[in-house]
């Protein structure tokens, strides 16, 4: 195949549409040659045929002849000695004209020979013209039949070469035939295979990419240069690619706002807690500044900047769930992501659904953190939409598996569950289960793509009884060490 390529490589880059015309003009071409050619075989042939024919009519005319002849010589007949002056010109005439179209050298000379014999056993013939019955062979006599012997010989040597030349140029009309159809042959499927192992690589490869992008994997694909329709639809592809993972990065951060100001309200209400807390640390030292207690102002002022730190914990959480930046893989506590996941929809879940996690504390993953808290936050929230009525509960467990090197992160509801029929398509853009206007179906879509980012994987299950469960992979940071640690 490497020698195949480099042949490839050395032929001029023709489009594919100059290609498919080639495929078309050279078996065109070849067939045009051949029919030329075989034409000609068939007009030498014709030509032979029509030798051997006359050859065939001659011979029988010269024994014609030599038929009349000994009659002539035994009877003295006038009659035998005209029929045999008419077969000799007959003769002649068949004569001048197979030499008119013979084009074997071999053949000519054998009818110069016999038209110089004819013409010595007509003067002969006509020498011995009276002849008288009952007469001694003279010298002329035995001259003429031995004349009339040549002239058999010589006739049906014109034959038997006629008929060989016949038989060759059969031969060699089947060879030719024979090695031109090979040749058609083997174009016809060079030139198929070069053409179609051309299409049918730049469709795999799109077909696979096709494929890729419809798991959520934007990757370009590595353009050839053969300067035909192929690089064309390849360089295209990329484009649309390209386009696609930029609209995603789009919907990825309108969802994110979508799910912002699903938050915003219960953020609020977080907010209220430690703004009161502070509003009321403030109004006792005003009124009690000039007697307030040394130790009791502290105390106050303490409690005032715990408060506001929680405070900015809770905005600093919401910024950076909101803020779109580049995506970097960065090692990370995996218990603290879930945690901030955790403070941001804590006012989203009823009372009553109680939300848990069971993470070891030095499981570190390479991640962006960002991204993997709008993993967990979707799969929380979907979690708590799928309890119809609580109680409820949501648990958020990982472990590390030192087997492949990767961290395993179950996120379980006891909700209703995924019918089995739709498990197959919850990560399906614009794919929901919910009522018209309850959902878009791009939540666990753009899960699974930041998954694959991620370079890790996410498959949706049910446990019958007890809900949904969502099965995250993401590799290890640090390898069989930071298993080993989180292990401990």
């Amino acid at each position: 195949m490497s020698t195949l390529d480099a042949l490839l490589s050395r032929l001029p880059h023709l489009t594919i549409r100059q290609k498919v015309l080639v495929g078309v003009v050279i078996p065109v071409l070849l067939f045009t040659v051949v029919g030329v050619v075989s034409y000609n075989y068939l007009i030498r042939l014709e030509a032979t045929l029509t030798l051997m024919e006359g050859a065939d009519d001659l011979s029988n005319t010269i024994l014609e002849i030599r038929r009349y002849e000994k009659n002539y010589m035994l009877y003295g007949h006038d009659e035998d000695f005209d029929e045999a002056q008419n077969y000799t010109a007959q003769a002649r005439k068949t004569l001048a004209e197979m030499a008119a179209i013979a084009r074997d050298g071999r053949a000519k000379n054998a009818m110069a020979r016999l038209a110089v014999a004819l013409d010595g056993y007509q003067s002969l013939s006509m020498s011995l013209h009276p002849v008288k019955p009952g007469t001694e062979i003279s010298q002329a006599r035995e001259e003429l039949r031995q004349t009339g012997k040549d002239m058999v010989d010589l006739s049906l040597d014109i034959k038997n070469s006629e008929r060989n030349r016949t038989f060759r140029l059969v031969a060699d009309l089947k060879r030719q035939l024979f090695v031109s159809g090979l040749l058609i042959t083997l174009s016809g499927i060079v030139l198929a295979f070069l053409l179609v192992r051309k299409i049918l690589r730049a469709l795999g490869t799109i077909t696979r990419a096709t494929t890729e992008v419809g798991q959520g994997n934007f990757k370009t694909l590595d353009v050839p240069r053969s300067g035909d329709e192929t690089q064309l639809v390849l360089e295209a592809f990329n484009r649309m690619t390209r386009e696609l993972e930029r609209r995603q990065d789009q919907l990825i951060q309108e969802k994110k706002l979508s799910s912002l100001g699903v938050l915003t309200s219960g953020i609020a209400h977080q907010l209220n807690n430690p703004l009161n807390n502070i509003s009321t640390s403030c109004q006792i030292l005003i009124e009690e500044q000039t007697e307030c207690d040394p130790a009791f102002a502290a105390k106050m002022l303490g409690n005032i900047q715990q408060e506001v730190i929680r405070a900015r914990d809770i905005v600093k959480g919401l910024l950076e769930f909101a803020r779109a930046k580049d995506f970097s893989l960065k090692p990370a506590s995996l218990d603290e992501v879930v945690a901030k996941a955790f403070r941001l929809v804590s006012s989203q879940v009823p009372a009553g659904i109680t939300l848990s996690k069971s993470i070891p504390e030095g499981l570190v993953v390479d991640l962006d953190a960002a991204r993997m808290q709008e993993v967990f936050i979707n799969l929380l929230l979907n979690a708590a939409q799928a309890i119809p009525a609580p109680p409820g509960a949501i648990t958020v467990s990982a472990e590390a598996d030192a087997a492949d090197n990767t961290a395993v992160i179950a996120v379980e509801d006891t909700g209703v569950g995924i019918p089995e029929e739709d498990l197959g398509k919850v990560f399906d853009p614009f794919y929901t289960t919910k009522e018209v206007g309850k959902g878009t179906g791009l939540g666990l879509s753009i899960v699974f793509g930041i998954i694959e980012k991620h370079k890790g994987s996410i498959a949706a299950e049910r446990n019958p009884g007890k809900g949904a469960r969502f099965v995250i992979r993401l590799p290890l940071h640090g390898g069989a060490k930071n298993s080993e640690q989180a292990g401990r």
